[in-house]
């Protein structure tokens, strides 16, 4: 079983229902502040009680007496003589200082000054109410979070996605304040886990400069995290060093991208924290790390290069808009058979495309088979890697991810021993099963009892677990893996569940399959599959499902039924808004 990367938010989990979510930075339903941590992730964890019961407190004062390190004058009694080098009032006369030679705690003033970088971490408090997949004409019960975040230039804030995720309010606390100001979520970039945050009182900006970002770190360069992570409510600060640079799965995002890998501690709560260099400049944002019974100590950090994408990006369509890619599955090409067989050349090198988006732009150009020689200029080794630093490389798909939406790149292909340049446009990779919603509520449509709905990450994720990717039918697994959509507005519509009622006797059983055609028409997408069934007019309406199931009901009766099932279960629609239009 492969190691599992996890967000740092501390939660709490409140109800069975809202546990089977990927993550968030819980702490309590009954929306109270005080942290009691959780993984990131459903997963068991003890609440930390900071009132024990009398008992243990007994208990505690009796171990703490039996545990003292003091010399004792006999069996269980306490010498009540002087010890070497003590006087009788407890000062301390013989080899050592006396009170009046400690030196005084530094004031609040110096402290401040000293680390000046600090008093721009921020700790982020959030409500969430996230959608409920498994109902889904209703949400799940709320919840509250706390992570960091830190302040950068224009009065905004940086934090994780995943920390405002599915929020309903959040609020924002300086380092040293009793004060908690209301936040407004200016853009969330789910691919790589950044929301840009700002507040509207300008008390909250009063006596903090904002972090300046530095250079992307090297290898064994020192960094140092900070937040606000399980174990207290004051800042933390955690130094470690830079051990890995490549390109990263992005757990929230279900991306990959250029990430640091450092040997910091990286806890729950820490999301959305910087990562200083020695020079006090934010070199990354701290967001996962992984967790796994042969490794510790591993950390995970958004670096510059991502961060100033993000940015930029919003500042140029004044929206996130995304990470683009070119819609392409690729080959290695490293045998030297294979080599021949295509053609090249001992001096050429690159990969050679094995599948091709039909809804990415590259669909009308590039084909499969053909070699990618390089990409901007920059040539493509036969293991998909180009140089990044000295004594460094790193997936030739770093060079795209600095590209934006929109944006041209110049392709050198080789096509039947013919080298042959393209100028291709990127674009947002279109997904069968899309990598999440957006913040959207799930679409549905329901008749007779039967739940229609689509499939994605999330769906997946709360329907089977963190280890969805082992838990889910392997023909829905195989489709998130390998399928590719053949039309932009193409989607997965599965019945969910069956809302048990006279009408869908003999049906029950069916969950999570997908439906191929509505009387012999296939199903591109819910929105097809609805009008289908609204405007059916035959005397029957027959569902085809996979792995050759069929469902056949009379139109007229199953239509008269669906009123009643939709009130006997509270549903205020037979279908999502989304829908209606």
């Amino acid at each position: 079983m492969k190691p599992s990367q996890k967000r740092g938010r501390k939660h709490k989990r409140q109800d069975a229902s809202s546990a089977e979510n990927a993550g968030g930075d819980v702490k309590d339903a009954s929306l109270n502040e005080s942290p009691l941590p959780l993984s990131p992730e459903p997963a068991s964890a003890s609440d930390t009680n900071p009132s024990p019961s009398r008992r243990n407190r007994g208990r505690g004062k009796k171990r703490r007496l039996n545990n003292q390190s003091e010399p004792t004058g006999g069996i269980g009694q306490r010498s009540s003589l002087p010890q070497n080098g003590e006087c009788s009032n407890g000062l301390i006369v013989s080899g050592a200082m006396t009170s009046e030679s400690i030196p005084a705690a530094p004031s609040w003033e110096t402290v401040v000054k000293a680390v000046p970088s600090m008093d721009a971490v921020v700790k982020v408090f959030c409500v969430h109410t996230e959608p409920n997949f498994s109902l889904p004409w209703q949400r799940k019960r709320q919840y509250s979070s706390g992570s960091s975040g830190f302040i950068i230039g224009g009065r905004r804030v940086l934090t994780n996605a995943h920390s405002v995720e599915h929020h309903t309010q959040v609020k924002l606390k300086k380092r040293g304040s009793d004060t908690k100001y209301l936040a407004t979520v200016l853009a969330i970039g789910t691919e790589c886990d950044i929301a840009l945050l700002t507040v509207n009182d300008d008390e909250f900006w009063e006596g903090v400069s904002p972090v300046e970002f530095g250079d992307l770190p090297a290898l064994q360069d020192a960094v140092t995290v900070v937040g606000y992570p399980i174990g207290g409510d004051t800042i933390s600060v955690t130094s470690g060093v830079v051990s890995r640079m490549e390109i990263l799965s992005y757990v929230h995002g279900s991306t990959e991208l250029l990430g640091l890998q450092i040997d910091a501690a990286i806890n729950s709560g820490n999301s959305g924290g910087p990562a200083f260099n020695d020079k006090g400049r934010c070199v990354g944002i701290a967001f996962q790390s992984l967790k796994h019974e042969d490794a510790e100590n591993i950390g995970y950090v958004i670096p510059t290069p991502v961060i100033g994408h993000f940015i930029q990006d919003y500042e140029k369509h004044n929206k996130y808009t995304g990470f683009p890619v070119i819609g392409i599955e690729w080959q290695k090409m490293e045998n030297p058979d294979l080599r021949k067989k295509m053609g090249m050349e001992s001096h050429q090198k690159g990969v050679r495309i094995r599948r091709i988006e039909p809804t990415a732009p590259e669909s009308q150009v590039l084909k499969p088979s053909d070699i990618i020689l390089s990409f901007d200029g920059v040539n493509i080794a036969n293991d998909g890697t180009v140089p990044f630093r000295h004594g460094e490389r790193i997936g030739f798909s770093y060079l795209i991810s600095q590209k934006y939406t929109g944006d041209s790149a110049l392709v050198k292909i080789l096509r039947n021993k013919e080298i042959l340049e393209f100028n291709i446009k990127l674009a947002i990779h279109k997904k069968l099963i899309p990598g999440h919603i957006g913040g959207k509520p799930p679409s549905y449509f329901i008749v007779a009892g039967f739940v229609f709905t689509t499939v994605s990450v999330p769906y997946l994720r709360s329907e089977y677990g963190k280890e969805y990717e082992f838990d889910a039918p392997v023909k829905l697994l195989d489709k998130h893996l390998h399928a590719m959509a053949q039309s932009v507005d193409e989607q997965l519509v599965v019945v969910s569940q069956v809302l048990v009622s006279d009408i869908n006797i003999g049906y029950e059983e069916i969950v999570n399959t997908q439906v191929l055609a509505f009387n012999g028409k296939p199903v591109k997408n819910l929105k097809c599959l609805a009008e289908m069934v609204e405007n059916c007019d035959d005397e029957y309406m027959e569902f085809s499902l996979d792995y050759d199931q069929i469902v056949v009901l009379q139109t007229k009766t199953a239509k008269e039924a669906t009123l009643d099932i939709l009130t006997t279960h509270c549903i205020p629609s037979a279908m999502s808004d989304d829908l209606k239009n």
